[in-house]
């Protein structure tokens, strides 16, 4: 699929603010409502935006809930087989608690982000995640002292210019 510049200035836009209508997002790219509400549909058809989510405000969450515990847990694997590292991610990322989950080389296989409530809820989750499975050999965990950034938007290009946000 080839996407141009009104495509990536869409994309941009939802990845900034999902919620926007389709009236104020048509009216930010310049095309008409019906003409933007078909290429967000064929975007959504070809995979090109998975879903649409609330990132939610830890700081403001922290005040309801109290405050939880980010880690960054590094995962490495007896052996790099296929079938054990996929059996290996298809069960970390049905743990509600993985919030990502990377295959990255060099160094370890994984590596997690996982969000729990406290240092007990994190020690049950490396003993159902990690210690009890055999092909585990080494787990090494940093924990999240302060978040300076958190931005999951990819940024959208067309070939080699970079789109410029449209307000």
């Amino acid at each position: 699929m080839d996407i141009d510049f009104t495509d990536a200035q869409i994309l941009n836009l939802l990845q900034e603010d999902a919620t926007l209508s389709n009236l104020a997002l048509a009216q930010r790219v310049n095309v008409s409502p019906p003409t933007c509400l078909r290429r967000v549909k064929r975007l959504v058809e070809a995979g090109l935006i998975e879903r649409q989510v609330a990132i939610l405000g830890s700081t403001p969450l922290a005040q309801v809930q109290g405050y939880g515990l980010t880690a960054i847990v590094e995962v490495t694997l007896d052996q790099q087989a296929d079938d054990r590292m996929r059996a290996f991610e298809q069960r970390v990322v049905a743990d509600a608690a993985v919030q990502q989950c990377y295959r990255v080389s060099p160094g370890p296989d994984f590596v997690l982000v996982v969000y729990v409530a406290d240092m007990p809820a994190y020690q049950a989750l490396a003993q159902r995640l990690l210690a009890s499975d055999s092909h585990v050999r080494n787990v090494k965990t940093y924990f999240s002292v302060h978040r300076a950034k958190f931005q999951p938007a990819i940024p959208v290009q067309v070939g080699s210019s970079p789109v410029t946000r449209v307000r």
